[in-house]
């Protein structure tokens, strides 16, 4: 298996968001106070929220992913009739923020914004691998993505 198709942007997303994730952990280690979102039980309340919801999406992608992108398929069903890049959106939008909102930091939210946004610019070249592989088929299943925008 070409460990490549399975990656897509991943590993240039990573290059982005590593060393501002590392940073983050490390200032949030020596200033503890000021990275504190002092929501008390509201932010667990609020990170459980959040990683019950991203999780399961996050899981379920990636086990899409694996089934189908080894075979040469398009997946198009579960989270990727929502979005186009359920495993990004899902890790930056809601698991990363959900794990700092739990550990009473607002560094999750600022790391998982980072990988939204440098998933958003590298992804493009992502879909265009796509589009070339299956063509009209990925351009009908871009226009029926229920959130192309997210």
């Amino acid at each position: 298996m070409n460990i490549r198709i399975l990656l897509g942007a991943g590993d240039q997303i990573l290059y982005v968001t590593l060393p501002v994730a590392l940073a983050a952990i490390i200032l949030n280690i020596i200033f503890p106070d000021f990275f504190g979102t002092g929501l008390g039980s509201a932010g667990t309340i609020l990170g459980v929220g959040l990683l019950v919801l991203g999780v399961p999406v996050w899981f379920a992608a990636g086990i899409l992913v694996l089934m189908n992108v080894p075979r040469g398929k398009l997946i198009t069903t579960g989270p990727f009739a929502l979005v186009r890049h359920p495993i990004y959106t899902s890790v930056g939008l809601l698991v990363l923020p959900g794990f700092g909102f739990l550990l009473d930091s607002w560094i999750g939210l600022v790391i998982g914004l980072v990988l939204y946004f440098s998933s958003r610019i590298y992804s493009v070249k992502e879909d265009r691998m796509l589009e070339e592989k299956f063509s009209e088929a990925y351009l009908d299943y871009r226009a029926k993505v229920r959130l192309p925008w997210l």
